[in-house]
């Protein structure tokens, strides 16, 4: 197993199905009152530059739920002292740094200076911890071969479809954007993710035919947090784009509905849809918890 958990492509298609199925396990024993206190007198050290009410507490009750404890640190990296000079001090202290910030290099400069373990819990470029959450809720639902699956992500070509791309290269997903022109991903990301795909890896500006037969039909926001001045701009750019009861029509029948959340209702999405039975984004979120567990536990043993 890798030392750092920054990005899915740093992992092997065996590593991310054996956190999967690590997570399952620590979700059911949680449900059944099995105590799993793995990290008994470990410390994570968590870094947020940016607001969170998903990461930082499941990050934070995953790691009393393993026996550890978790120290929050509200700050903004490079300002008061360098990066490395900041994961100097943490790897004195504590067994594990998490990492919620703007820039993806401040990530990889931790881990880079620091000897303990480093978690990526969301940056500009990627959001790891979230994808292997919503492939957990993706199992549960619609079974553990990803083969025959296909993931439509409509809207923004971010973090988040980052991840995604690079799950892809690991498990043979189908998977296809449909967002605005020049609203695409960063054609590296995905040119890497496409050269190892086991399923296929789509681009498209056509909302029928991207999500048509699709399994799932996922969205996020359109102004992501550092975008707030872009945000008017883009709500008449994506507008367009809106999952409403006619999108999720396009797709197969049943199709989940799928959000990493927080979700801008009547944006992105429309209340029907969110609210849809088929909608599990509250799976994804409760998932985070157990995920990320998974991650903590076995990287920080």
């Amino acid at each position: 197993m890798v030392r750092d958990f920054i990005s899915l492509l740093d992992l092997s298609t065996d590593e991310i199905v054996g956190l999967l199925d690590f997570a399952d396990l620590l979700k059911k024993q949680r449900k059944e009152g099995i105590p799993h206190r793995l990290l008994e007198g470990k410390t994570l050290a968590m870094i947020f530059e940016k607001p969170s009410l998903r990461t930082r507490l499941t990050f934070q009750i995953g790691m009393f739920q393993l026996g550890g404890d978790a120290v929050l640190i509200d700050t903004q990296l490079g300002q008061r002292e360098s990066v490395p000079d900041v994961a100097r001090n943490l790897e004195r202290w504590v067994h594990g740094i998490m990492a919620r910030t703007y820039k993806h290099d401040d990530v990889l400069a931790i881990a880079q200076y620091s000897s303990v373990p480093v978690i990526n819990a969301l940056t500009d470029k990627l959001h790891p911890c979230q994808i292997l959450a919503d492939a957990q809720a993706m199992r549960e639902h619609l079974g553990k071969d990803f083969s025959s699956l296909k993931l439509a992500f409509v809207g923004d070509g971010n973090n988040v479809f980052h991840s995604w791309a690079e799950f892809a290269a690991r498990l043979p997903l189908n998977l296809t954007l449909v967002c605005p022109p020049a609203y695409g991903p960063d054609p590296d990301i995905v040119a890497r993710a496409q050269a190892d795909a086991k399923g296929e890896i789509v681009i498209t500006h056509d909302l029928e035919s991207g999500v048509k037969d699709a399994d799932a039909v996922y969205t996020d926001v359109w102004a992501s947090m550092g975008q707030e001045e872009e945000a008017k701009a883009r709500e008449k750019v994506f507008k367009p784009y809106q999952v409403n009861a006619r999108v999720m029509a396009m797709a197969k029948p049943g199709a989940l509905f799928m959000h990493c959340l927080p979700a801008h209702r009547g944006s992105e999405v429309t209340n029907d849809v969110m609210d849809a039975p088929n909608s599990i984004v509250f799976d994804q979120a409760e998932n985070r918890l157990h995920a990320q567990k998974a991650i903590m536990a076995t990287l920080m043993k």
